[in-house]
């Protein structure tokens, strides 16, 4: 007999969930210090911004889809996909030693970020309660981050102590490892929303693209994100340009991870108890102190304290942004209204990543222009929250007043 959700919010499928998040982004960004240089050396120094861009165009564009899929067929067929690829990816770069195989291969690896995140952020509102959801998104960003903080850092010393290949190869098995914990989970959807797999479920009609409901947090999202592609894009050549080097190369990124990562902890619950739109105000009103310091950057201390105050902004920032969207959604279409919100994170992050690598262009001089412009959008993101009216905490909303949310299952 189940457990009702309010007294066990947190299942082992919970946690287990967690883990796949924390493999699965290592995955991935640990590839990322090393991958500017790469492609310079294989003669692609002027597409760097293309490395964070063609990966978010697939991954934004196969969002739709993803959606639909999982509130269709399943939550876990849509993670199982988007680790598969990431498997299969992170194996094949030794391979790609043309520019144009190198960014084809960026082309495909993002069709992981584009299912594996849509599912699991649908899986984890099925089974936590409306009350602790921020709090429960915020768990799940500290995994997330965790990955994203040692990623870096442990690429650039496979890199180094090793080869590329290596690192490559790691990238590759950590998101087998990944795929292994997703097998232990049991399925979510109920089972009358679930149907067979057919690839006439990939004709999509415009009303299954977005979810008109969660327009406001997808618009927030794609402001906020803008700097994040431009902050990939610009970090290593900045990070160099300042004399971090070699294994100091991931510092800017261990330093904004572990910044989020306290925030997480230490907030995860300010949402749930002020209300969403309160904190992104907050959170919004940080990323824009962390941008302006990297506007000025004079020496490494100061680079490193943008770092910290953006990844401030960043951890308060991202799960109110996942909770606010669930909030706004109808249950029954939360895999749609994920993807959306999704849409725009990777709209955000492939558009900062096109505008950082087109105004940098290699030219140290130019990156206070790439931040200034990243801050124009957070600014911009701040008045449109100051111009919506505060919502009430979670577990009061309307839609909380309206809907019972389902009481958690034992998900292993």
């Amino acid at each position: 007999m189940p457990v009702p959700a309010a007294s066990r919010p947190y299942t082992l499928g919970f946690w287990l969930m967690c883990l796949s998040s924390f493999l699965f982004f290592l995955s991935f960004n640990l590839l990322l210090p090393e991958l500017p240089d790469h492609l310079t050396r294989l003669g692609g120094g002027e597409y760097k911004g293309f490395i964070i861009a063609l990966f978010t165009l697939t991954a934004g564009l196969s969002r739709p889809f993803s959606g639909k899929l999982a509130d269709t067929v399943g939550r876990i067929p849509v993670m199982v996909f988007g680790s598969l690829v990431c498997f299969i990816c992170g194996f094949f770069y030794p391979w790609a030693l043309t520019v144009t195989g190198f960014l084809g291969l960026r082309l495909l690896h993002g069709f992981s970020t584009g299912f594996k995140p849509t599912g699991t952020a649908a899986f984890i509102a099925d089974i936590v309660p409306v009350a602790r959801r921020g709090e429960a998104m915020g768990l799940l960003g500290v995994t997330g981050s965790l990955g994203m903080a040692a990623g870096p850092a442990l690429g650039s010393w496979l890199a180094t102590q090793f080869s590329l290949n290596v690192m490559f190869y790691v990238s590759s098995g950590v998101a087998l490892l990944s795929l292994v914990v997703q097998g232990t989970l049991t399925e979510t959807l109920p089972q009358a929303q679930r149907q067979k797999f057919s690839f006439g479920l990939l004709k999509l009609n415009w009303s299954e693209v977005l979810e008109p409901k969660v327009l406001p947090a997808a618009f927030t999202t794609l402001l906020c994100l803008f700097p994040f592609g431009a902050v990939l894009t610009v970090i290593p050549d900045q990070s160099r340009l300042l004399g971090l080097t070699g294994s100091h190369k991931g510092w800017f990124y261990l330093c904004y991870t572990i910044a989020s990562l306290v925030v997480r902890l230490v907030a995860g619950k300010s949402s749930d108890k002020y209300g969403r739109v309160p904190v992104l105000r907050w959170s919004t009103a940080l990323l824009a102190v962390g941008l302006a310091i990297l506007v000025w950057t004079p020496s490494i201390p100061v680079f490193l304290l943008g770092a910290v105050v953006f990844g401030l902004g960043t951890g308060l920032n991202s799960p109110t942004l996942y909770a606010w969207t669930i909030d706004l959604s109808d249950p029954l279409r939360r895999g749609r209204a994920v993807a959306t919100m999704y849409i725009a994170l990777e709209a955000g992050i492939g558009l900062g990543a096109l505008a950082a690598g087109w105004i940098f262009s290699n030219h140290a001089t130019h990156l206070p222009y790439v931040h200034g412009l990243s801050l124009l959008c957070v600014l911009a993101a701040l008045v449109y929250l100051l111009r919506i009216p505060a919502d009430r905490p979670a577990g009061h909303s309307a839609a909380a007043d309206k809907v019972p949310e389902p009481s958690a299952e034992e998900v292993v």
